[in-house]
């Protein structure tokens, strides 16, 4: 195995520079929760040809692949993610607006993308403006917040097969459900995304950012370290409601801790382990089944192998 990895990072630096093939980088640096051992190989492509040729590498080599948006919402492990990770940032953010519809790289944060729309006077964005993800993260996710999700303006979506085929897909063939996408079971690569919004009115599209901006910043731990949402919302309640009226808010394991602000979230304080953060989220599902009789599944993908 390692003969193989030697070959394939040999071979990515034949068209990747240095900076896009990073050995033995810790995944902290790259994770909003800045939590995570570090990946044997990080590759960071700047176009759709460069994932398809790494995506080819990879089956050639046999190695395994992780494929990674922004980290925000993920939480790695302490002993790190074998094989590669394809993580996909600035060199795939391009934004291009025509007419109600945007095109988009992968690696471009929701963040831009919601700024950008508004600043063309394109409604539908609005609910994204301040959801931490990548837009390619935000479509295998299905990322929503304040009723709004992608599901509702994905168009088309291209994306690299584990062959290495570059396939364009309609928004009904994406199967988009509840933090779900087809993306998560056929290995497939998100590389670019085209939205479709509509013309809206400048100051309802300003004052609805305004909004849920402000909303945002007064409930959620901004300040800490964190992959967002800990928990998808169980049918028929909301998960932070379950954690706070059981009493979890400000339960701590080493340095992770149920945030005070919104028990909705775990952070990291300082210096937290993965380990730290399962410690938590063990133990919230416990007393919460306890108590209420309601299982909590964990939102935030968990990648990589124990420490």
């Amino acid at each position: 195995m390692k003969e193989n990895m030697e070959a394939f990072v040999r071979d990515l630096r034949t068209f990747l520079s240095s900076s896009q093939v990073l050995t033995q980088e810790p995944m902290r640096l790259h994770t909003t929760f800045e939590i995570g051992g570090p990946a044997d190989v990080l590759v960071l492509p700047g176009s759709m040809d460069e994932v398809a040729r790494v995506l080819r590498l990879v089956k050639a080599h046999d190695v395994s692949v992780t494929l990674l948006g922004n980290g925000s919402n993920v939480l790695v492990l302490d002993g790190g993610i074998r094989g590669a990770v394809v993580k996909f940032n600035h060199p795939m953010s391009d934004i291009r607006v025509d007419g109600t519809r945007i095109v988009a790289g992968a690696g471009a944060l929701l963040k831009d993308v919601s700024a950008v729309a508004a600043s063309h006077g394109l409604t539908g964005m609005e609910f994204a403006c301040g959801i931490p993800g990548s837009l390619g993260g935000a479509v295998f996710m299905n990322a929503g917040a304040y009723d709004g999700e992608m599901k509702n303006v994905v168009a088309r979506v291209r994306s690299v097969t584990a062959d290495g085929d570059l396939v364009e897909r309609e928004a009904a063939d994406i199967d988009l459900g509840y933090r779900h996408s087809v993306f998560q079971t056929n290995g497939e690569a998100i590389c670019e995304v085209e939205l479709q919004l509509a013309t809206g009115v400048q100051a309802d599209i300003d004052a609805k950012i305004a909004d849920f901006t402000a909303r945002r910043e007064s409930k959620q731990p901004l300040e800490l370290a964190s992959a967002g949402s800990t928990f998808k919302r169980p049918t028929g309640y909301f998960a932070g409601t379950l954690i706070q009226e059981t009493g979890l808010k400000g339960l701590t394991v080493g340095r992770a801790q149920v945030s005070t602000k919104h028990a909705g979230f775990v952070v990291n304080l300082g210096g937290a382990t993965a380990s730290d953060v399962l410690g938590v989220i063990h133990e919230v599902q416990r007393r919460v089944k306890a108590a209420h009789g309601v299982e909590l599944h964990p939102e935030v993908r968990i990648l990589g192998e124990a420490e």
